[in-house]
């Protein structure tokens, strides 16, 4: 574990005035000797933090064949009924964080929601493997983007979680752009960690 960031996570939170409500640890990266003009260097990822956001994150599943009391799911009725309801569609997109859907309804959702969840950068993933483990991944995961600045914002975790957890949670994200990047370590510029209300404080890695 890199102590120097745990030193950082440790000063934050003892910095931090008391607030009513648990502050999130946003990561912000500056990316350098990256163009971000060339579209193969726009990218829209989600990454699994090893110990989660420290609140799960909102999944949406777009589906007809699956049942489950547990997973909140839109079936083709309910998504037609969107196409009437744009406040609606757009709370729904609000809410979310990650979209999942069967194949058979992607053209449908398109159709319906795209409008709103294009710029949002939530297009929904199609559903692979078992539903109530990629569920249960996505409620862990943060989505990384690079779009129309070298610079990538993401949440690292709660302040109510443990130290070591943030700092783990941070070298994953660390350690997916190192594979990610085309230029790996070395597009890696500025590295800051900061608190919802709080000033941001430069990491050493």
């Amino acid at each position: 574990m890199n102590e120097k960031i745990l030193a950082k996570v440790k000063e934050l939170k003892e910095k931090s005035k008391k607030r009513n409500f648990s502050q999130t640890f946003d990561l912000i990266v500056s990316l350098k000797e990256f163009d971000i003009k060339k579209p193969e260097n726009k990218f829209t990822e989600d990454v699994i933090l090893p110990h989660g956001r420290g609140k799960d994150a909102s999944v949406t599943i777009f589906s007809d064949s699956i049942k489950d009391p547990e997973i909140k799911i839109y079936t083709n009725e309910m998504i037609q009924s969107l196409a009437k309801n744009k406040r609606a569609a757009k709370h729904l997109v609000r809410q979310t964080d990650f979209f999942l859907a069967e194949t058979k309804l992607m053209p449908l959702v398109g159709k319906v929601l795209g409008a709103f969840v294009g710029p949002k950068g939530k297009m929904p993933k199609l559903i692979t493997g078992d539903v109530k483990n990629l569920v249960k991944n996505y409620k862990k995961s943060v989505r990384i983007k690079v779009k129309d600045a070298p610079v990538i914002q993401c949440l690292a975790g709660k302040e109510d979680m443990k130290d070591e957890q943030i700092v783990e949670n941070v070298e994953a994200i660390l350690k997916f752009l190192e594979t990610r990047l085309p230029k790996g370590k070395n597009n890696i510029g500025k590295i800051e960690l900061k608190l919802t209300m709080g000033n941001p404080t430069k990491l050493e890695v």
